[in-house]
């Protein structure tokens, strides 16, 4: 059987008339996600910290046919917050699908996290979150209409996450949240749900946990015991994302859907020696 993109599932125009707006959408699976949405019809509004992975990706989307609004601005800040929501349906009148992205992390041993480093992932990854839930959901609700899907990773459930004890506790704060949220949002239309990745291959993953000195193999290390044998990719992630937003799911609401080439049931790769605490 040829090669198919997993994007080639969807029905064109699916989304057309419907806004996506994704955090984190500059590179990586934002911007895969973005892509996707664009795709299928959708007016998309990215945003990101960095600026020179933003701009880059907006004019790539419009190159696609899409209206893009792209948006610096840092999701802990409450205030950039509101001024996203604020702009994107200043634009667009509206937002159907959030999709929180943003984030991020580096492995340590939990000797080597500073008081300010636990706090500034903790912010980022749950605080910022949440943020944008907090903005965006009311809306949904007053629409009767949306879908929520909070991007976590394999190491946000019951196995911990030794090499990333700040963003495990956060993410797994995400995902009660999710769950939380989704008995209030399921009555009014709104579904919201969590993905959690495994490794994929993506630029973050190379610069931010391959390359660690401790570990020269570890890329090898990893492949090795993902059972599939490889990594995932932005593309598969994105259009695992769009099936959330999709008329196809509007009965899932409150789960996390693990994409992780059964990683989670394998061993896991070390990042950090545990001889040293």
């Amino acid at each position: 059987m040829p090669h198919r993109s997993p994007l080639d599932t969807f029905a064109p125009d699916l989304f057309k008339g419907k806004t996506a707006l994704i955090t984190g959408g500059g590179r990586g699976i934002g911007l895969a996600a973005a892509e996707a949405f664009a795709r299928l019809g959708a007016n998309i509004v990215i945003a990101s910290r960095r600026e020179e992975n933003l701009l880059p990706a907006a004019e790539k989307i419009r190159t696609m046919g899409a209206e893009c609004l792209a948006i610096p601005m840092n999701i802990r800040n409450p205030d950039e917050v509101d001024a996203l929501v604020a702009q994107s349906c200043e634009r667009f009148g509206h937002i159907d699908f959030l999709i929180n992205n943003a984030g991020g992390q580096f492995p340590a041993r939990p000797s080597e996290i500073s008081d300010n480093g636990w706090r500034a992932v903790v912010d980022l990854n749950l605080n910022g979150t949440w943020n944008m839930c907090s903005r965006v959901s009311p809306l949904m609700v007053e629409r009767g209409f949306g879908a929520i899907i909070n991007i976590v990773h394999v190491y946000s459930f019951n196995r911990g996450a030794p090499p990333f004890v700040h963003s495990g506790a956060a993410r797994a704060g995400v995902v009660s949240m999710t769950q939380s949220m989704s008995y209030y949002l399921a009555r009014h239309g709104v579904t919201i749900n969590a993905l959690a990745p495994g490794t994929i291959d993506t630029r973050g993953v190379h610069e931010e946990e391959f390359a660690s000195a401790e570990y020269d193999n570890l890329a090898e290390t990893t492949l090795r015991d993902v059972p599939a044998h490889r990594m995932g990719t932005a593309e598969e992630m994105a259009a695992i994302t769009l099936f959330l937003c999709s008329p196809a799911a509007r009965y899932i609401n409150g789960a996390s859907i693990v994409a992780d080439g059964a990683q989670f049931m394998g061993n896991w790769a070390p990042m950090v020696d545990p001889e040293k605490y």
